[in-house]
């Protein structure tokens, strides 16, 4: 793989090809996505390794007693061999990235492979292909957080740790030095708590950016205007805290503090400035002087850092890795926007150009962000997008049970009796002749007595077990929370039922397989996944009024999901998945249904600060379906509206109420409309129903349950890598 370093006794930058680091156990390995250049930090570093020997003496006279103390314990020669051989050697760079779980060692158990985090460390975040990264140094990302904007999370904790220091209140007027990147993130996070900001920089368009973002007034600080911003907010009474986000050897910013900090106010020291504090004025106002240790309590302490102890949260609220997590939370709400800060993205073969014009000072940057070889290119996807296998689906299954007698009734057992089961399943299947509810299963005796009470059932109980060893029982639905159906749907295929779950189907590729495994081990692929929409009366009959088409087709559909009710189980997505893991599979199989194929790639983005999803399938004859997939949009818009599009014809749905045909000569609009919207359930049970009874094949075949299950699972793939991922058939 390949990493940036840096020679420090020549300052050489070079992008090395360096061993995979191996995945011990407490942490897991990370393919990076993107890491973010500290362009203070960094390249302060960058530029003390081109200083002259006495040049880099000057700037870390803390190292200089460290030597001359060696001198003096070991000796001249020794000291000297130890001296240029530690210079003379790469020294990594980097600290802030996002990435990919790609393996997962031991003790690790809060994400798995494929997973996007954010990850912390000098030593573990560095710029670099795939790092190892301990427990308490990543973060697993929000699933609506773009990964560009994840990997400011390094960077953000620092600056949210600086705040913490400070102590800020409601209401309160801060004076920020030095508007960089930290800069800029601390006062969008002060902006963010209720506090007015003033910003000094001496360059005019980061004191514009930062005025944009929310700060109340910026200027340069030698110019009277940051001064006079300050008397007109605090009533001429001083700021309550200033936050010392410069760099360099001048003295100002800490006198600039002391000048406009009110009476006993607090001054925190982020950056790395000079502090030669004047007394005087320290003295009379009193002043609270505060330092801001990187990203929080835990760094430094390699209990915490590498051997993974955390520190209670009822002693130490904010640690390392809860500081970075709630940094991520901040972004993917809105409530800091980090893309207007990122001046360049630049791809990681260039890394050592881009740092050497940083140097130089051709690159002006607030952020620069390196680009990893999956990540998709600015002007359109990489060469090296991703692939995802489609499960293969076995070979040995059966399709077709045995003919059941005459007059028998098909007799169901439901495992959940939740609100999506009691008020879309089984008020139809309830008074369906030739079906008899058998059993329900439930993890509360009570919701198992409630609907058997309500719809009839045979028999309750909680003992999973029991139904699926019942000769008796010819099918099984299963209606649980999402986490539980590829366990349950494999139970259910390996005793021998047919099996109808909700969807999902699996939350992962591991699940899938899982499935698939069931089916070739029992050789029983009696599986219906409750897509149920492609069995809607007005679709059904727009399909075929549109007919048959002769070129690549578009398809829109727009899905108003809105927002979930606090406390809501969907919200839950450390177990259940996210909102379209759990029900994306509806949409990719409207699509996949209308265009008559499965889709071959996946490219998904999502906005920061919301669940918003768009999502663009790709088709073997070159059809494409975008699925926008939205939280954020007007509660009184209907939830779905799909536009089909190809050879001069138009499919339009509204909302399950109507459908309607264009075809360039006329227009066909449906004959009725509903009472209620009828998105198939009916009909979609019906067709179950009829396929345990007669042994004829399910309504919807194997393999395309499998390949919608795989492309929905690979718009998570697609956000992480910022790229298509390509759908290839497993061999």
């Amino acid at each position: 793989m390949k990493q940036v370093v840096q020679n420090y006794r020549s300052g050489e930058l070079a992008l090395l090809d360096v061993p995979v680091p191996g995945c011990k156990p407490g942490g897991v390995l990370v393919r990076t996505a993107y890491s973010l250049i500290s362009t203070g930090t960094e390249l302060m570093k960058v530029s003390e390794a081109g200083m002259s020997m006495l040049g880099k003496a000057r700037s870390r006279p803390d190292q200089v007693a460290k030597v001359v103390q060696s001198v003096a314990t070991n000796g001249v020669p020794a000291t000297y061999r130890k001296v240029m051989g530690k210079l003379d050697s790469y020294t990594p760079l980097g600290y802030s990235l996002c990435g990919v779980v790609e393996q997962v060692g031991d003790g690790i158990d809060d994400v798995k492979a494929g997973d996007l985090v954010a990850c912390a460390g000098n030593e573990h975040a560095l710029h670099a292909e795939l790092n190892w990264v301990p427990k308490n140094l990543y973060a697993p990302v929000p699933d609506s957080l773009a990964p560009r904007h994840a990997a400011f999370g390094t960077v953000g904790s620092i600056a949210l740790q600086g705040v913490r220091q400070g102590e800020s209140r409601l209401g309160e007027v801060a004076l920020v030095v030095g508007l960089g990147l930290i800069g800029q993130l601390v006062a969008q996070l002060l902006t963010a708590s209720g506090v007015r900001v003033v910003g000094a920089d001496p360059d005019p368009a980061r004191c514009e950016l930062a005025e944009r973002l929310g700060a109340a007034a910026c200027g340069d600080p030698a110019s009277p205007a940051v001064e006079s911003a300050v008397a007109e907010l605090t009533d001429g009474h001083g700021v309550d805290q200033v936050y010392l986000a410069a760099g360099g050897g001048s003295n100002q910013p800490v006198e600039l503090a002391a000048r406009l900090c009110r009476d006993r106010g607090r001054v925190v020291d982020i950056g790395k400035c000079r502090l030669d504090l004047p007394w005087n004025a320290y003295y009379e106002k009193e002043l609270d002087v505060r330092f801001s240790r990187s990203y929080g309590p835990g760094r430094y302490d390699p209990a915490y850092e590498i051997e993974g102890r955390d520190y209670p949260i009822g002693y130490v609220r904010w640690t390392e890795r809860r500081n970075l997590a709630c940094f991520l939370d901040l972004v993917a709400r809105g409530r800091v926007d980090v893309e207007p800060l990122i001046t360049r993205t630049a791809d990681f073969d260039d890394a050592v150009e881009t740092y050497r014009r940083l140097k130089d000072g051709g690159l002006k940057a607030v952020a620069v962000l390196f680009r990893y070889p999956e990540q998709v290119a600015e002007d359109g996807p990489s060469a090296h997008a991703p692939v995802m296998s489609v499960p293969a689906v076995p070979g040995g299954a059966r399709s077709s049970a045995p003919v059941r007698a005459a007059r028998t009734p098909v007799r169901l057992a439901f495992v959940g009796a939740g609100n999506y089961a009691t008020s879309m399943l089984l008020p139809h299947l309830a008074q369906r002749d030739g079906v008899e509810l058998s059993t329900v299963v439930t993890t509360t005796a009570l919701s198992a007595a409630n609907a058997q009470r309500k719809f009839g059932f045979r028999e309750a109980t909680t003992d999973l077990d029991a139904v699926l060893g019942d000769a008796s029982v010819d099918a099984v639905f299963v209606v649980t929370r999402h986490s539980s159906h590829a366990e349950l749907t494999r139970k259910a295929l390996l005793a021998g039922k047919a099996v109808f779950v909700e969807k999902p189907l699996a939350l992962t590729q591991e699940e899938l397989a899982g499935v698939l495994d069931a089916v070739e081990e029992s050789g029983n692929d009696r599986l219906q996944v409750g897509f149920n929409r492609r069995f809607a009366p007005l679709l059904q009959e727009a399909g075929k009024r549109f007919g048959t088409r002769n070129g690549p087709a578009s398809l829109r559909y727009l899905v108003n999901a809105g927002r979930l009710d606090h406390g809501s189980w969907y919200l839950q997505q450390g177990t259940e998945g996210s909102r379209f893991a759990g029900e994306g599979g509806h949409f990719v199989d409207t699509a996949s249904w209308l265009l008559g194929a499965d889709p071959v790639s996946v490219y998904a983005l999502a906005p920061s600060g919301n669940e918003d999803l768009q999502v663009v399938l790709g088709y073997p004859d070159g059809s494409t379906a975008t699925i926008s997939y939205v939280t954020t949009g007007a509660a009184g818009f209907p939830k779905e509206t799909l536009d089909l599009v190809a050879d001069g014809k138009v499919l339009r749905l509204d909302d399950f109420v109507r459908s309607s045909v264009y075809d360039g000569r006329k227009r066909w609009v449906s004959s009725r409309l509903p009472k209620a919207r009828d998105k198939g359930q009916s009909a979609e049970l019906a067709a179950f129903v009829r396929a345990v009874r007669t042994g004829g094949p399910m309504p919807v075949p194997l393999r395309s349950l499998v390949a919608t299950t795989t492309a929905t699972l690979a718009v998570r793939a697609a956000l992480a890598g910022g790229a298509p991922v390509t759908l290839a058939e497993a061999r």
